[in-house]
């Protein structure tokens, strides 16, 4: 129970924490001339819905790799993972959402994504250790 707990956090710490930075503050005025966010962000929606990526995805680590604890195991399944996550948060966005502009967005997301697995995926396997 403690590895799961431990990979879950190794989720949602790291992805709340910069999502909460990347899009409320470094990126604030990039997504604001997107026009694709609405004025008043629902925090609790963005919370809940990286809870429960977590519990997914910490239910799929031991059960897709070899070697949980090794950190190329877990940058592995961050690949993957990654790839996934942009097809829903990036791709199917840019196409169903209107905005400024598809490749700006497209651009800055593909960063967020990129950057929030690479720390994701050390973390995943630290907490196989366990």
């Amino acid at each position: 129970m403690l590895r799961f707990v431990l990979t879950v956090l190794a989720y949602l710490v790291p992805t709340f924490a910069l999502g909460f930075t990347w899009h409320l503050k470094i990126f604030q005025a990039t997504y604001r001339e997107l026009r694709i966010y609405r004025e008043d962000i629902i925090i609790p929606f963005g919370f809940a819905s990286m809870l429960i990526q977590g519990i997914i995805f910490a239910v799929a680590y031991p059960r897709l790799v070899v070697n949980p604890a090794s950190i190329a195991s877990g940058m592995g399944f961050a690949a993957a993972a990654a790839l996934l996550s942009w097809t829903f948060t990036t791709l199917a966005v840019a196409a169903k959402h209107p905005m400024t502009s598809v490749s700006r967005f497209v651009a800055t997301e593909t960063g967020f994504t990129a950057l929030q697995f690479l720390f994701v995926g050390p973390l995943f396997a630290l907490a196989a250790r366990f």
